[in-house]
């Protein structure tokens, strides 16, 4: 018997309970928690659901739980059901349930921990959108890594997600960009307000290289070139940047696209008309704002400034209405930790738009710091993502940034991120992975193969040590915890998860042979342990590639 056979039991024996009192109630199976109970003695699961419904019913909890344990106990599947306390329903079931697990596992292969619970629904994931005015650095790299696990495990529970970079590539960061890019193809100092660097030294001479007339061209000209060619340049180093992390967006949305007007009104325009139609739009001292403060914002904003300028939040009205129109159900921005004002603002951009606030997610990530990093060389001031892969590598990078909640500020130290040894999370994982193939190796060496006599040799009623009752336990644990981590937008839940499954799989390791002792036969109770070995290194390899990190034959 499968849990969700389990919990579908469950709750039909809920509802026959209710039916024959005559209570109305009202439950589906997604209510009937079962969960694992803390100590194993009390058996595989537990439920509290009597006590939960016991009041609708009519009946004390502890009557109602002993009555739905008769039901259970009758079951195929179920060795033992008992009742403690005030109600709690323990339940044991048979080692050969239990253990049909593994084999299922690997029939299923990818896909096992992949659901359809947000199956229909749409999320744009917006993430990292650093202006392309320069490298990559520590906090978009946890951006990139956050923004990359949370679209993976969306679309492990059935989500369409598309990853989309906003490239700020609109106003006066840009202009300062370009000619801070000129001013170096002068030979002349960083502008006010410029930025400094190598990288713009570098720039500047493939500027130069590929234009060696700029220094001809009137001011205005080549103020333009040497902004585009910068920009082209660094933004197609930002993309190979994070194609090397493994993050890979579906969009590249242009800023500079909602303020062309070459063809009519331009989307930003077009976005205040909108708005203003849906009576939220208003006018005062010379500017054009948005009545924010009705849903909830700390204040209204301003769209067009009194000198006829529109602001970057009008900028942002109209690549809101822009994702809307594209039919996302769902709007995820994955911001800095200076941005905690903009929770309050695209939410209330919503309601005023018309639509649901909720249909509006802003997540916020903290600060990082990796200590031994070393500041760019190129850049000066910056810790760079190249850099980091440089030394960290992007396996050890990706699990240690999707490992914490995106709300926690992060104090690295980069010598664990590189230790080989099991106090580095990402290294006992990836060992643990490792460790499974290296046994199905030498299993087929020593002739252990699933099948005997012609025929699957699998018996899960061999699966009886209690290493093995433990590991099968976390297995089927994994379905449910990419569902909850997809709920929650929480993708470290995935990296606990793992680091539990690996100990448990050390653990059996240690205590049950997949490969007999030399000079023993090989019996059925081996053949079966390989699969349980394989199902192993099945969901670690599912993990990890939640995480976007890899998961090695062998180190």
């Amino acid at each position: 018997m499968t849990p969700a056979e389990l919990q579908v039991a469950v709750g039909d024996l809920v509802r026959s309970a209710a039916a024959r009192r005559g209570a109305d109630l009202s439950l589906s199976d997604d209510q009937i928690v079962l969960e694992r109970p803390r100590s194993r003695e009390h058996g595989d699961w537990t439920s509290t659901v009597a006590m939960r419904v016991a009041k609708q019913i009519g009946v004390p909890p502890r009557d109602l739980a002993q009555e739905l344990a008769s039901g259970l106990g009758s079951l195929d599947g179920v060795a033992a059901v008992d009742v403690a306390g005030p109600g709690f329903i323990n339940i044991t079931l048979e080692a050969a349930s239990a253990g049909a697990l593994a084999a299922r596992i690997v029939s299923e292969g990818e896909a096992y921990g992949r659901g359809d619970s947000l199956a229909g629904r749409s999320v744009n994931m917006e993430f990292v959108s650093a202006n392309p005015t320069g490298p990559l650095h520590l906090a978009h790299t946890r951006w990139a890594a956050l923004g990359d696990a949370i679209s993976r495990v969306l679309r492990a529970s059935g989500a369409t997600v598309v990853d989309e970079y906003y490239i700020n590539d609109a106003g006066s960061q840009m202009d300062h960009f370009g000619d801070s890019v000129l001013a170096a193809a002068k030979g002349e100092p960083t502008p006010e307000g410029g930025y400094p660097g190598q990288y713009i030294a570098d720039l500047a001479a493939e500027l130069v290289a590929e234009n060696p007339e700029l220094t001809q061209l009137p001011t205005d000209v080549a103020r333009t070139l040497a902004k585009d060619f910068g920009y082209k340049r660094q933004l197609a180093e930002i993309q190979r940047s994070l194609e090397d992390f493994n993050v890979h967006f579906d969009v590249w949305f242009s800023e500079r696209t909602l303020h062309d007007d070459t063809e009519g009104p331009s989307p930003i325009d077009v976005a205040v008309e909108r708005l203003r139609a849906q009576g939220r739009v208003f006018e005062s001292e010379g500017a054009v704002w948005l009545r924010t403060s009705d849903f909830g914002d700390d204040k209204d904003r301003v769209l067009v400034r009194s000198n006829g300028e529109t602001t970057y939040f009008a900028a942002d009205a109209a690549y809101y209405l822009d994702k809307r129109d594209r039919g996302y159900d769902e709007k995820v921005y994955l911001l800095g930790a200076d941005h905690h004002g903009y929770i309050g603002r695209l939410k209330a951009l919503a309601a005023a738009a018309g639509d649901d606030p909720d249909s509006v997610t802003v997540l916020i990530g903290q600060t990082v710091k990796v200590n031994g990093a070393r500041l760019s060389k190129r850049a000066g001031n910056i810790v760079e993502l190249v850099d980091l892969l440089d030394w960290l590598g992007t396996d050890s990078l990706r699990y240690w940034l999707a490992r914490y909640p995106a709300d926690t500020p992060l104090d690295l130290d980069g010598e664990q991120l590189r230790r080989r040894t099991n106090d580095n999370p990402v290294f006992y994982v990836q060992y643990a992975h490792a460790r499974t193939r290296s046994v199905a190796r030498k299993a087929a060496e020593a002739d252990v193969t699933r099948e005997h006599d012609g025929g699957d040799a699998f018996d899960p009623a061999l699966l009886v040590h209690p290493t093995e009752n433990d590991l099968l336990g976390e297995l089927e644990q994994f379905p449910r915890t990419v569902e909850r981590a997809a709920t929650l937008r929480e993708p470290h839940r995935v990296a606990r998860y793992l680091e539990q499954l690996a100990g448990a799989y050390h653990r059996w390791y240690d205590s049950c042979r997949v490969i007999p002792v030399a000079g023993e036969p090989v019996e059925d109770v081996h053949r079966t342990r390989l699969v349980l070995n394989d199902a192993v290194a099945q969901v670690l390899r599912n993990g990890l590639g939640l995480l976007g990190v890899s998961a090695p034959e062998r180190m």
